[in-house]
C-alpha cells in the first residue's frame, strides 16, 4: 500500500551533493515548508531526461513564486544525481536527492521492480506535494506513462 493524501511522510535519510556529500532526513527536508518532490525511475533515462526533469526546471520559478520548494529524487547514488543535475542545468535551490538503497521509496510504498530492464528496484514515476511533512497531493504514474506527475499537471492541481 502506498502513502496517501493526508498521511505523514515516513522517516528516511536521503543524500545530495553540495560541496561534499550530505545526508538529510525527511523530517528536515519536509518540516516547516511546502515542497514538491518528484521522483523518476532513473537519472539519465530518456523520459526522465527529455521531459520530466526539464518540465520542473522550466516551471521552477512558478513553484518558488507560490512559496513551494522543488526537489528531484531517484534510486541512484548522489554522484549520479549531481552529474545529471549539472548536465540538465538544474537551478540553484532544486535539490537532486539520492535514495540509493530505495529506503524512502519503499517506505512510501512506491517502489518499482525494474529488474527486467537490468535496473533492480527503482522508484515509480510520481510527484507529491507536502506541507510540513503531510502529503497534500500525490500523482503516481501508471507503468510506462508520463502524464500526471508532470510539473504542469502538479501546478494545475495543487490543493487550495
Amino acid at each position: 500500500m502506498s502513502i496517501q493524501v493526508g498521511q505523514h511522510l515516513p522517516e528516511a535519510v536521503l543524500q545530495y551533493i553540495d560541496n561534499g556529500v550530505h545526508r538529510i532526513d525527511t523530517h528536515s527536508l519536509f518540516g516547516g515548508r511546502k515542497l514538491v518532490l518528484f521522483s523518476v525511475p532513473g537519472a539519465f533515462t530518456p523520459t526522465c531526461s527529455e521531459r520530466h526533469l526539464p518540465g520542473f526546471i522550466q516551471h521552477f520559478d512558478v513553484f518558488r513564486a507560490k512559496g513551494i520548494e522543488v526537489a528531484c529524487m531517484a534510486v541512484n547514488d548522489a554522484f549520479v544525481m549531481q552529474a545529471w543535475g549539472n548536465s540538465q542545468g538544474v537551478p540553484q535551490g532544486m535539490k537532486m536527492l539520492a535514495d540509493g538503497n530505495a529506503d524512502f521509496t519503499r517506505a512510501l510504498g512506491l517502489e518499482l521492480d525494474a529488474s527486467g530492464y537490468g535496473m533492480g528496484v527503482r522508484s515509480k514515476r510520481f510527484a507529491l506535494y507536502a506541507e510540513n511533512e503531510i502529503v497534500r497531493g500525490l500523482w503516481v504514474e501508471a507503468p510506462g506513462e508520463y502524464r500526471v506527475s508532470s510539473a504542469e499537471n502538479v501546478l494545475a492541481n495543487l490543493p487550495a
